[in-house]
């Protein structure tokens, strides 16, 4: 297979970001391109650098479409557990209705700090899990004993109601 050069490799794995409903991983990018993963992670970067919506998740990267699932409720919640109740945590949100979209800490050093999780079922987090055991990636939050922000998302008011209240009940949520 011949090698696809510069701008028209980005604007392949734009299209195939964009017909594909499910985050499709750099080594896949690099196969269907016939280049190196890191590439794909320069071309991802200038895609990201021309305004294009795409996220790095831990499945890979995703194009957000305007016309992605609408969600009417968004808000910030604020954590604080050991990195083994990472799997539950995540659980009890997308158990819910809820996509954790992120986490972010405030590192003293560094400021704010932000990961794309984007995890909406349990498949989701099981491979996001699998993900940070298999390349031995540490938790943002073992950054700051701990301590997490996530941005979650749902159709309503009332599933991230729901939400906290369940995170409050497994003494996950930092209350005032």
């Amino acid at each position: 297979m011949k090698k696809i050069l510069g701008d028209e490799r980005r604007s392949l794995i734009l299209d195939i970001l964009k017909t594909s409903n499910e985050p499709i991983t750099g080594g896949e990018l690099a196969a269907q391109t016939n280049v190196s993963r890191q590439v794909i992670v320069g071309d991802i970067t200038l895609l990201k650098a021309r305004n294009e919506p795409i996220i790095a998740t831990s499945q890979g990267y995703l194009y957000m479409h305007s016309s992605s699932p609408v969600v009417l409720a968004e808000r910030t919640i604020a954590c604080s557990h050991a990195p083994e109740k990472t799997e539950e945590e995540l659980n009890i949100l997308v158990d819910l209705g809820v996509t954790v979209k992120d986490v972010r800490i405030e590192h003293p050093v560094y400021g704010d700090l932000t990961a794309s999780i984007m995890v909406s079922n349990r498949r989701e987090v099981k491979q996001f899990m699998e993900k940070i055991l298999s390349t031995n990636a540490g938790y943002l939050s073992e950054l700051t004993e701990g301590i997490h922000i996530h941005t979650i998302a749902a159709p309503s008011e009332k599933i991230l109601d729901e939400a906290e209240e369940a995170m409050s009940k497994a003494n996950f949520l930092i209350t005032q």
